[in-house]
């Protein structure tokens, strides 16, 4: 049988952390920002963890 094949879509989307988890970037950051308070802008900057119930269908993603 051939090779599983990587989803480049998902590749460029999720990392890997060493510990196991998946994580991934923040929605609704691209456009529309003038809206939405600093606050919240600040809290999408940073880099959010796949939830548990997505784990696996991120994983057959990757290849892993």
């Amino acid at each position: 049988m051939p090779k599983m094949k990587t989803h480049r879509g998902a590749a460029k989307r999720f990392k890997t952390k060493k510990n196991g988890s998946i994580k991934r970037g923040s929605a609704f950051r691209s456009h529309i920002l003038t809206k939405k308070d600093q606050k919240r802008k600040v809290g999408l900057r940073s880099p959010q963890v796949v939830a548990k119930s997505d784990i696996g269908q991120v994983k057959e993603l990757l290849g892993k």
